[in-house]
């Protein structure tokens, strides 16, 4: 499976691409909006989980993450992840998520990138809603999520801590229509 755009490809994530999770797992401007920065173990045992969909064995009943990598199809340079969790049973949900390297942020990557995502969740996977949570001031990704045409459901008041700081989640929602 496979999934292009007119500037991206978006493939399965294969085990090849370890440097590239470590890169952004790693990089404070990256997390500072989706989490703390954790051990290089921890990051490959999820890493080693996310690999099924590069496998071939993602399955959207299976309640996993499908873990794409984005890159520049001109370049083939890797340049970000991006996918969804499953929550198939028994809502037909599934939860989008992403992350762009800093240097390729700001250049329209996560917009063409989640439209093909979106697009591919709804029309191919018959997801009945896509779900997404955004940390409240994470204005880049809430501005994205609204042209995308996510509406804002709603907030949850101290929802998650980011390096020992309790932090409010947006919680966005997208129906298939």
């Amino acid at each position: 499976m496979q999934l292009t755009t007119e500037r991206l490809t978006l493939r399965p994530i294969l085990n090849t691409d370890w440097p590239l999770w470590l890169e952004l797992h790693q990089q404070p401007d990256v997390m500072r909006f989706v989490g703390e920065i954790t051990d290089e173990a921890t990051l490959r045992e999820k890493f080693n989980h996310g690999l099924s969909a590069g496998l071939g064995q993602w399955h959207k009943e299976n309640n996993t993450w499908l873990t794409l990598v984005i890159e520049e199809t001109a370049t083939a340079t890797p340049i970000g992840l991006h996918g969804f969790l499953s929550m198939w049973a028994p809502f037909q949900q599934a939860e989008l998520g992403f992350m762009l390297s800093p240097e390729f942020q700001g250049k329209g990557y996560a917009l063409e990138a989640s439209r093909a995502v979106i697009d591919f969740a709804l029309h191919e996977c018959n997801y009945h809603k896509l779900i997404a949570t955004v940390t409240q001031g994470n204005h880049a990704s809430h501005h994205l999520l609204k042209k995308l045409g996510f509406e804002l459901e709603g907030t949850l008041k101290h929802n998650f801590q980011i390096n020992g700081k309790w932090v409010n989640d947006e919680k966005f929602g997208l129906l298939r229509i």
